[in-house]
């Protein structure tokens, strides 16, 4: 057996007294690694008998266990053979493969996008994840969300208890039209649109202005939980490859002419997972295009306030140019305030927001007023300014110890990014393999192949500054490298 067999003691320890029986511990923990992928359809599990005495367990211990593991469409038995990983489809895996893979794809089996979100909620690997999409949470002001938690449950009971406007709590919109006032957008309260997150936000305007079989365009990379969530509602995802300051725009007018898009989703500041932004320039030529072939711009802007401003990298936000009357304008603060409280936002034109509007009702009803007011709260009293300060500082910090410690473990970058979390990064080898060695090691790595809507076997890898600070990880990736 190879050392990932289920009979490793990368399995973990079997405890006993812990309230759990050791059958459903072998159970979970099996299963874990077959979801994670370090057990491959195919492999052959350990006899019940090597099993047994590798884990000072029973025969019937491990019988009952592989029953169990069968039971649930984990492990196959052969007659005279054994016992044997399943070939686990989408269905009976409970995830969603993208539709029409090319071949090369499929025989790489590439890993599902499931697969970085499962592992990001994982506690075990809450210190070791340099592929993490959030800052960590010790860079977040808790206490002043607690406060501002303390003002809001000081208010009339009847306000904490029923619903909130379908639209969003009224003083946060008001509040959110003086910051995107700062951006040189011009939008009235009646323009917004709050959402649990920039993730259902996406979710509407996708659902309200496309019909299965529609294409939407995305970049390419991009945030690779998008691509899983269009194909699901029956969209044509097609990605546009991205520069270092914007998109190819040779690429898009030709795609564009072909495909007839109707949306085109794209990070114009920080964009995730490169942090480059968009140039004037390139913003017009978008602009333009999509003025030509008669599709919709969603600007995702979630980084907004990790940006130092254009004196450190020059930015152009689409919304600013258009005023909302082609471009949808899509914000929040789960990245650098609290993801907990789940505060999204929509700016669009009043139409288009009424319409948004409606259909967030038929989904949600409304969204938490709670989670409003407390954002609401630290906006308002000044709080958030100061602690975005911090965070760019902070980020600034480590920015380029990172890039220094990247390259001598054998990373190439093509631009060190002078701002935001993430660099974009070419190890030399496949990250997918990569990632499933590195996972087995405790590590959380996000291969290149996720960003990408082909998901094609990739070099590239994401990197977050902020959450690869342990020597650990550059410990493995010098050693994987070849360093």
């Amino acid at each position: 057996m190879t050392n990932t067999s289920p009979g490793n003691p990368a399995i973990g320890l079997l405890t006993r007294g812990s309230g759990e029986t050791l059958i459903d511990q072998i159970v979970r923990s099996v299963a874990s690694r077959i979801d994670d992928k370090l057990l491959r359809s195919g492999a052959r599990m350990p006899s019940i008998r090597q099993f047994a005495a590798t884990h000072g367990v029973s025969c019937f211990t491990v019988v009952a266990s592989y029953d169990k593991l069968v039971a649930r469409g984990y492990v196959e038995s052969r007659r005279g053979a054994g016992f044997f990983v399943r070939e686990r489809s989408p269905l009976n895996a409970g995830e969603r493969s993208m539709p029409d893979a090319p071949p090369a794809a499929l025989e790489a089996k590439p890993l599902d996008v499931v697969w970085l979100i499962r592992n990001m909620f994982r506690p075990a690997q809450s210190q070791r994840v340099p592929g993490s999409g959030v800052l960590p949470s010790e860079w977040l002001d808790g206490p002043m969300i607690a406060n501002a938690l303390r003002a809001v449950s000081r208010q009339s009971g009847a306000l904490l208890v029923n619903y909130g406007l379908p639209q969003g709590f009224l003083p946060l919109r008001q509040q959110l039209q003086l910051k995107l006032a700062e951006l040189e957008i011009d939008a009235a309260p009646e323009q917004f649109v709050t959402t649990v997150g920039v993730t259902q936000a996406l979710d509407l305007v996708a659902r309200e202005f496309t019909r299965p079989g529609d294409t939407i365009f995305v970049d390419d990379p991009a945030w690779f939980l998008m691509f899983g969530a269009f194909a699901a509602m029956g969209l044509k995802v097609v990605g546009i490859a991205r520069l270092a300051d914007g998109p190819d725009i040779a690429q898009l007018a030709a795609m564009a002419a072909l495909h007839r898009p109707k949306l085109y989703v794209i990070n114009s500041v920080l964009h995730n997972p490169t942090s480059t932004s968009l140039s004037a320039a390139k913003a017009f030529q978008v602009l333009r295009l999509a003025e030509e072939h008669g599709f919709t711009i969603v600007e995702d802007d979630i980084y907004c306030d990790l940006h130092p401003g254009s004196a450190v990298q020059p930015a152009t936000r689409m919304a600013a140019l258009d005023q909302l009357k082609r471009v949808i304008y899509l914000g929040g603060f789960s990245k650098s305030l609290a993801a907990n409280l789940r505060v999204g936002f929509i700016a669009t034109s009043p139409e288009w927001a009424q319409r948004l509007c409606d259909r967030k009702m038929l989904a949600t009803l409304t969204t938490s007023d709670i989670g409003e007011r407390v954002v609401y709260k630290v906006l308002s009293e000044g709080l958030y300014r100061k602690h975005a300060d911090r965070l760019r500082g902070r980020l600034d910090a480590v920015r380029a110890r990172t890039v220094r410690q990247m390259e001598k473990a054998g990373l190439s970058i093509d631009t060190a990014p002078p701002a935001g979390m993430f660099v974009w990064t070419d190890t030399g080898i496949d990250t997918i393999p990569l990632a499933e060695r590195a996972l087995a090691a405790g590590l959380l790595l996000a291969p290149g192949a996720l960003f990408s809507p082909s998901q094609l076997p990739s070099t590239r890898m994401r990197i977050n500054v902020a959450t690869a600070q342990e020597p650990g990880v550059w410990e493995f990736l010098a050693r994987e490298l070849g360093r």
